[in-house]
């Protein structure tokens, strides 16, 4: 009888033993789970994306020097975003900006044009500006080496005539060749029909340049090129001294051109041959010699009255 007691005693201190243990290492799993099922940090992955180097206005043609890569966090890539590998700043050379772009502000396709595109035109002009085509050729256009976003003076040279001098002989009118710059830091927005400039290209060929003027200036070339032959100046990039560089911002509807300080040239200030159409009324032409005799000396002037144009 006491035998099986203590056998039975055993075998429940048995079973005692393993329940507390499995009690123990269900405990255990139970801590261990919450921890297992929390996610792990990892940081995201960073990309470059195509941002904006510079401030960039609406209507500012854009250049491979104004686009730069930069790190972005993946998490806050948006889908309009320009990433590394699909396309280089040099594939948006010639867009035009179609809202301003800050500093640093990723590029997105959607507040740029490409050339060619509906619209792309009007884009280009300012506000209150309009586009004009001027006829050029090779050697007027600067051996092809005018781009759009340039910018140039224009010129225009052509003829005016001059009667013959009172008292001589009668005969045909005299010409004379003028030119003179009658628009100054005009920009360009197109050759021929391109829009956009690659790099090391030359326009061998060109005819036409579409200019940015204002309603007041497109009067000015409709004349000028109704009047003689035009040519383009290209201008530096850096402002001489007294020039004002006009910077690409949002102008007003009438703004206008600032007051030009006369310039040209008349054939008579190339060749001393050639006498000045355009001295004024009773302005004389003095000839002077002086005369030499014994010890003496004397002056001697031969005066010819210049007859103004058309009487004026």
């Amino acid at each position: 009888m006491r035998a099986r007691t203590l056998l039975l005693l055993l075998v429940a201190l048995i079973l005692a033993g393993g329940t507390t243990m499995m009690a123990r290492v269900w405990l255990a799993s139970q801590r261990q789970a919450p921890a297992e099922a929390a996610p792990i940090a990892v940081p995201m992955p960073a990309k470059s994306v195509l941002i904006a180097r510079s401030p960039i206005q609406r209507g500012q043609l854009l250049k491979p020097d104004d686009l730069a890569w930069e790190t972005w966090p993946e998490g806050g890539i948006d889908k309009n975003y320009v990433l590394i590998g699909t396309k280089t700043p040099e594939s948006y050379s010639g867009w035009v900006a179609r809202q301003p772009i800050s500093a640093g502000e990723p590029l997105a396709e959607a507040k740029i044009i490409a050339p060619g595109n509906r619209g792309f035109l009007a884009a280009v002009l300012r506000p209150g500006k309009r586009a004009v085509t001027v006829p050029v050729s090779t050697t007027s256009g600067i051996a092809g080496f005018v781009f759009p976003g340039d910018q140039i003076d224009l010129i225009v040279t052509y003829s005016v005539q001059e009667a013959p001098r009172p008292g001589s002989q009668p005969g045909p009118m005299i010409d004379h060749k003028i030119s003179e710059t009658v628009l100054r830091d005009i920009r360009v927005i197109a050759i021929d029909q391109k829009l956009d400039a690659k790099a090391g290209e030359a326009n061998a060929n060109l005819k036409t340049a579409t200019l940015e003027v204002t309603p007041k200036e497109s009067e000015i070339i409709a004349l000028a090129s109704d009047m003689g032959k035009l040519s383009l100046s290209l201008r530096s990039l850096v402002p001489g001294p007294g020039e004002l560089k006009q910077e690409i911002t949002d102008l007003p509807a009438d703004a206008q051109s600032s007051p030009l300080s006369e310039t040209y040239t008349v054939d008579s200030d190339i060749s001393p041959l050639l006498r000045n159409p355009l001295k004024p009324k009773g302005t004389t032409d003095t000839d002077v010699v002086t005369i030499l005799r014994g010890g003496s000396t004397s002056s001697a002037s031969n005066t010819t009255v210049t007859q103004p144009k058309n009487g004026g």
